[in-house]
């Protein structure tokens, strides 16, 4: 069963998916450029059947306030806010693309919310990036500007968001699409090796890995955060 909410966080509001037993663990799901909660349906889903899951529209997309704007440590502040709002002490936290930076930076700079992490086809922090330009086809549910300014952070990100890789404590899993993502693959694996307890895996599918290969996914979340 799958539920929809409104939450307030700071200046936006942010809306949100839950799926399963309300008093079960809690796992965040943070979706990608240009993607909403939607993204997540079939791993929601399944993840629901063990967790308690909750996936963000995350600020200039889907059904939350599109404020104009945008970048990366708001983003994280806002899903620092929306655990304080729902009362979640410490997560299970699962990025893809864009979200996967959002979670990264925040399980940096709050370590203590941060139980484990997994990022999928994650942007690394180093210069000269290509741009994220798999946004999902269908109508358009996302402002428009945030494109721009998400695309200038990854190109050039902030050399503080490398440096405190480090710093990550929580346990870490790096999904990778393969050959067929737009992604560089190798240099997922040079981020990779930059934070402490962290591993890499390959499931091919390309950077929506997540939606053409939702069950693998599911399973390897399930089976890390149960390790």
């Amino acid at each position: 069963m799958e539920d929809q909410s409104v939450v307030d966080v700071g200046d936006v509001r942010l809306a949100y998916r839950t799926w399963g037993d309300p008093f079960g663990s809690p796992v965040v799901l943070l979706h990608g450029l240009g993607g909403s909660s939607l993204s997540w349906e079939a791993v929601g889903a399944l993840l629901g059947e063990e967790w308690r899951v909750y996936a963000i529209d995350l600020r200039g997309h889907g059904e939350s306030d599109w404020p104009d704007e945008y970048a990366f440590e708001q983003m994280r502040d806002d899903v620092l806010e929306f655990l304080d709002a729902c009362e979640l002490d410490r997560v299970g936290l699962v990025g893809h693309s864009m979200g996967g930076v959002a979670a990264y930076l925040l399980a940096e700079e709050h370590a203590d919310r941060v139980e484990r992490l997994v990022l999928i086809e994650t942007p690394p922090p180093f210069p000269g990036q290509p741009a994220d330009d798999s946004i999902p086809p269908g109508p358009v549910d996302y402002d428009e500007n945030v494109l721009a300014a998400v695309r200038a952070q990854i190109a050039e990100p902030d050399p503080h968001w490398e440096e405190e890789l480090g710093q990550i404590v929580a346990p870490t899993l790096m999904i990778a699409g393969g050959p067929e993502s737009s992604m560089p693959q190798g240099r997922l694996a040079d981020m990779v090796s930059l934070i402490p307890d962290c591993r890499l895996i390959t499931l091919g599918g390309g950077h929506q890995v997540h939606k053409k290969h939702a069950d693998q996914v599911a399973q390897q979340i399930t089976e890390f955060f149960t390790s």
